[in-house]
């Protein structure tokens, strides 16, 4: 890059690490301490497995990505060996390195999807403890479904037992999600069903109770619940695209909500597509197709490490600007919800500035949408401030 091409990347970056972030779609950080397996197989989106005894999670781009950013922060030179990194890490402990990386990620909002492993990880008032900064409750539809399941009773009082729920638990929070990918994938009918079937599903899967809870993968059951949210009126996250191998990866592309999407009932709400890669490119077409469409490219951005850049550039070439948010889809290691927010600026900035120095955008029009994707698009859909 010739001298003096890069200027308009430098001022960008330094305007872009002001803006306080809300991260739309995340989870909490780790409660206590956790052996460096365990932390090694948090790193690993794809595999529920032990981490090999041949290979280590830090040779990756989301590892290398940690050492190179995460280390200083904890009085490391950055690239520091894996080794020293987390011997480092288990001196100061858990709580000030939560304390450390939360507050180092410049996160002014934080909505927590709390249901999975509330146990394992911090509660919404834990992590706006942690942080110094507020934290919302997104409510998971399948987590009130199975609830009712677990205490047994007669199916029949399902959609009205349901709904309460969903009111009740939504009555102080800004969104609802469903993880209808992990379940059955998107591709089921998801039209509205009829009540009846609904209370004889229902009454098949409750049957008298028992131990344990639950696992909902009924379509007629969960095309009931995303139906049920349309009509509390908060927005409603899918998870879309990338995952761990519970899911089947062809059944995660968002062009198959096309059917619910197009239901005039759906339009009533924002309907956020979370993480979409690597079909990022078919989220921004749905968001430029309909106007309640909203994005984000969350979770992938951790795990391409150094190439973030191309896949924010890919995510900016269809979808207006305005339906595009930012996410880390952090769980667990705290060093989730930092990289999130560091590998987020440098991409936006890299990718914005280029273009700037080419022409093409004005430097204006740059920061203009790298604050309306970092802050503002979630603060108007969620309704936050």
């Amino acid at each position: 890059m010739p001298a003096g091409e890069a200027l308009a990347e430098a001022a960008l970056a330094e305007q872009t690490a002001s803006i306080a972030l809300v991260d739309h779609h995340v989870h909490g950080a780790f409660t206590g301490d956790v052996s460096r397996a365990e932390f090694e197989e948090s790193i690993n989106e794809g595999s529920p497995d032990p981490v090999p005894d041949w290979m280590s999670q830090f040779d990756s781009q989301l590892g290398f990505a940690i050492r190179r950013w995460c280390a200083p922060l904890l009085g490391l030179p950055a690239h520091a060996p894996a080794a020293d990194y987390w011997a480092r890490r288990t001196e100061l402990g858990t709580q000030e390195v939560t304390a450390r990386l939360l507050s180092a990620a410049g996160v002014s909002d934080w909505l927590l999807d709390t249901g999975y492993g509330p146990g394992q990880i911090l509660s919404p008032a834990g992590m706006s403890a942690a942080s110094g900064t507020a934290a919302h409750t997104i409510v998971r539809l399948e987590s009130i479904a199975e609830q009712i399941a677990a205490e047994g009773g007669p199916g029949r009082d399902y959609p009205e037992q349901f709904r309460s729920r969903l009111a009740a638990a939504t009555a102080d929070a800004v969104g609802v999600k469903s993880i209808l990918a992990y379940r059955t994938g998107l591709g089921i009918d998801l039209s509205q069903p009829d009540e009846a079937r609904v209370r004889d599903a229902a009454s098949r899967w409750i049957g008298p109770g028992g131990p344990g809870r639950p696992r909902l993968t009924d379509p007629l059951l969960l095309s009931f619940g995303l139906h049920a949210a349309t009509e509390v009126g908060l927005p409603i996250q899918f998870h879309t695209g990338y995952g761990d191998r519970d899911l089947n990866l062809d059944q995660a592309n968002p062009l198959l909500l096309l059917d619910f999407l197009r239901d005039p009932r759906t339009a009533r709400v924002p309907v956020l597509l979370l993480h979409c890669y690597p079909f990022q490119r078919e989220a921004g077409y749905l968001a430029q197709a309909f106007n309640n469409v909203y994005f984000d490219v969350g979770l992938g951005v951790n795990y391409v490490g150094a190439a973030a850049p191309t896949l924010v550039a890919e995510s900016l070439e269809l979808a207006p600007f305005a339906k595009q948010l930012y996410s880390s889809d952090a769980w667990g290691p705290p060093e989730l919800h930092y990289l999130g927010a560091v590998l987020w600026r440098r991409a936006i900035t890299t990718v914005t500035g280029r273009w700037v120095d080419a022409g093409d955008w004005s430097a204006a029009d740059a920061r203009r949408v790298i604050t309306m994707v970092a802050r503002d698009n979630a603060l108007r859909v969620y309704q936050l401030g």
